[in-house]
């Protein structure tokens, strides 16, 4: 996710690009499967670290998913928008931090929401879920307002960089705070076959907290790791194959971007912790507003509006005004009417995915005609 250039065409990486670019494509093949064991197994440690660690701290899981998951799933994003900002590639910093909201509302949680009945942690979602509107409402009004001012010159500054770490900081405060108020969250009841209801609460186990962090921290390097290697094979073969750049960009290397959420959201489902998910997305949602484009704006001004290169004929795009911002407000609006209803009925329902699933692909669709 660092940003490299094949063949014109700008990506992210974390490894070099140029392990991959004009590779073997039966070898390829070949890393991208090994990568996706790794991918699949690394999920699995995460996972169990973070719930269990959840367990030991006496902290709801959702709560775990929204910060200390977030913070490690959105920490390699920041990495790259920071460097991507610094390596004169500011627009590509400020897009990837909303993209990323749009791929975590609309795929991730929209794919959740189809696989299973997701829970509902009232108590969590009438104050994180509450920041996650807020602030990306926020970034909005800051962006159309100084558009308005400034035209096409407007920038996200430092000074708001630095005051969107500030806000950071003061989420993980108040969120500490928010998890000792409301410590084992709000157990969900599973409905079995004779209709008679269980509780989905498990013991942690036996391990002790180190245990549990190791396994999460393991598990965090070999999902970002092994994800990216998965995204350039596969990547690179496609190009091999024929397949136009754009679409390459506009699909395999944006859901890489957001592999390490979706992954891990997908196996907190299958491992009985759909709290994870949930807690996952809204903090990444978070996140990205306050850790990755404040990081990024703190190391170098973002522009609003994007400036084309000679080879795209020059001039500037309004992509990021009139389709990714009213994309991402879209989504977060609809997800608040689906916080409303789940807190009624106790969880998310399964319907309540395919709108948002509808309106990601047709956001990926309309950037690639756009395109």
């Amino acid at each position: 996710m660092i940003p490299a250039m094949m063949d014109g065409l700008t990506v992210g990486t974390l490894l070099p690009a140029s392990w991959f670019a004009g590779g073997n494509p039966w070898l390829l093949a070949v890393i991208a499967v090994v990568g996706m064991v790794i991918v699949i197994k690394g999920a699995d440690l995460l996972v169990e670290g973070a719930a269990g660690l959840a367990r030991r701290l006496g902290m709801p899981e959702v709560v775990v998913g929204a910060t200390i998951v977030s913070l490690g799933t959105t920490s390699p994003e920041m990495a790259v928008s920071v460097m991507a900002a610094w390596g004169g590639n500011a627009g590509l910093a400020l897009g990837n931090g909303v993209g990323s909201i749009i791929a975590d509302t609309g795929l991730i949680f929209g794919l959740g929401c189809v696989l299973a009945v997701l829970p509902a942690d009232r108590f969590v979602l009438a104050r994180q879920g509450w920041v996650q509107f807020g602030v990306a409402a926020l970034l909005a009004g800051m962006c159309y307002g100084l558009y308005a001012v400034h035209g096409d010159a407007a920038v996200l500054g430092r000074g708001v960089g630095a005051g969107l770490l500030v806000l950071l900081v003061g989420y993980l405060v108040v969120s500490v705070k928010w998890a000792k108020q409301h410590p084992m969250g709000e157990p969900h009841l599973l409905v079995e076959e004779d209709g008679s209801t269980t509780s989905d609460r498990k013991p942690h186990g036996e391990k002790s907290a180190g245990a549990l962090v190791g396994l999460l921290v393991v598990g965090l390097a070999m999902v970002v790791v092994a994800g990216d290697g998965l995204v350039q094979s596969v990547s690179e073969v496609a190009i091999q194959l024929g397949m136009p750049k754009a679409v390459v960009a506009a699909t395999l290397v944006a859901l890489g971007t957001s592999l390490p959420e979706l992954v891990v959201g997908i196996t907190a489902i299958r491992r009985g912790h759909p709290e994870l998910l949930v807690g996952n997305v809204i903090g990444a949602d978070i996140l990205n507003v306050l850790f990755v484009i404040g990081a990024a704006a703190l190391a170098k001004p973002l522009p609003i509006v994007e400036a084309l290169p000679p080879e795209a004929g020059g001039g500037v795009s309004y992509a990021f005004l009139s389709i990714q911002l009213p994309t991402m407000l879209a989504m977060l609006v609809l997800f608040r009417l689906y916080i409303f209803r789940a807190g009624k009925r106790g969880g998310f329902e399964k319907w309540m995915g395919w709108p948002l699933l509808v309106m990601y692909f047709a956001f990926i669709a309309l950037n690639f005609l756009r395109g």
